[in-house]
């Protein structure tokens, strides 16, 4: 018999409701979870227009249902926390240990690409009796989903809230895994973060467990470069709307970092006009990280190059998750990394419209959904 819930459902052109869907048992390697809460990024909103139905949401913490016969890591009344770029183990890449961008099962680097955006395990899930995919494979805005036992880490400690091993999900893991893992920020150096929503934040605290020296936030609204200094910024500056490419901002941070320019810049804000932007922050032979996942087709000033600059464009802050969430989990219970304060906003499933609406006025660094 299969389980009925309630979950987030787009239509795929724009419009997303609350309905009724229906969950299989898990097959061999799956993890039947119900979810405890959900957290909320652009991503979720841009979904809504992926020309497919789907269940919304690829960020999300609960506890285990039912496991698979083969499934050993996990086993139910497990806390765990879900990953959305599911390993397959076996391919080139996670031969290398490249678990991220996995060829065979990853929703953005596997074989298919869009059509792989949440097709893999969807016989276990109708929804007016037909199959519907999962955003990611995942679909965390529900009360519960069917899973790939990979995509699945048991939470090793009590103290830690659902919201926010939620979040840790995606925002907080590609934030100070495009720190750690990508930039290998050193200490003593500086860093510019462009954007200070949910990742901008978490690229602050990552930089600030490196133990960098100038950690300069950039963004247009007060409200979150006032939030920045909570989480570790040390230099704060409003940008102009005005100022293509943030050149004149570049300007100031020279003058702050020696003339030279930062180390480090990384770009958090997902607008394609400031994907070059980062090149103009750092100094000769410096480092710029695209973090948002910009993947429009952009114009480069090839004098922003030079040089000896590098341009690093890493997914999922090059997540492996049997060791980075453990490490993150370890700073936030070592008060190094800040989780609670980072939730402006908490709301019930049918209060999704008003979720998406904060997010969109940049009202939250991150909202989450509590089931």
């Amino acid at each position: 018999m299969m389980l009925i819930c309630k979950a987030a459902i787009t239509d795929g052109k724009g419009k997303y409701f609350i309905d009724k869907i229906k969950i299989g048992h898990p097959a061999t390697d799956e993890v039947l979870v119900k979810i405890m809460a959900a957290g909320l990024c652009h991503t979720d909103y841009d979904s809504l227009s992926w020309n497919k139905p789907l269940i919304l949401g690829h960020e999300g913490a609960g506890i285990v249902e039912k496991v698979g016969l083969s499934v050993t890591h996990v086993k139910p009344g497990d806390k765990v926390l879900l990953n959305w770029a599911i390993p397959c183990m076996h391919c080139f890449q996670c031969n290398l240990k490249n678990f991220h961008i996995c060829e065979k099962s990853s929703p953005v680097t596997g074989q298919g690409h869009a059509s792989n955006l949440g097709h893999a395990h969807a016989a276990g899930c109708l929804w007016q009796n037909k199959k519907i995919e999962r955003s990611f494979n995942i679909g965390t805005i529900s009360e519960y989903t069917l899973v790939k036992a990979a995509a699945v880490t048991k939470i090793q400690t009590e103290n830690l809230a659902f919201e926010c091993a939620a979040i840790i999900g995606c925002g907080v893991m590609t934030g100070y895994g495009s720190v750690v893992n990508a930039g290998k920020v050193k200490a003593g150096s500086s860093v510019v973060v462009l954007g200070t929503g949910g990742v901008g934040l978490s690229v602050i605290q990552g930089a600030k467990i490196c133990k960098a020296e100038k950690i300069i936030a950039i963004d247009i609204n007060p409200n979150r470069l006032e939030m920045a200094k909570q989480f570790g910024a040390t230099h704060c500056f409003q940008a102009d709307r005005n100022d293509l490419g943030l050149l004149l901002m570049a300007e100031q941070v020279k003058k702050l970092c020696g003339g030279r320019g930062a180390d480090y810049a990384f770009e958090c804000t997902a607008k394609p006009e400031l994907g070059a932007a980062p090149l103009a922050m750092v100094r000769n032979a410096g480092t710029a990280i695209q973090v948002s996942g910009i993947e429009q087709e952009i114009s480069f000033d090839m004098n922003l190059f030079e040089w000896d600059k590098l341009y690093l464009n890493p997914l999922y802050g090059k997540c492996n998750p049997n060791e980075d969430f453990d490490r993150i989990i370890q700073h936030y219970q070592n008060g190094e990394l800040l989780l609670d304060e980072m939730i402006t906003s908490r709301y019930h499933l049918e209060q999704l419209p008003q979720a998406f609406e904060d997010m969109l006025t940049g009202k939250n660094a991150k909202g989450v959904i509590v089931f």
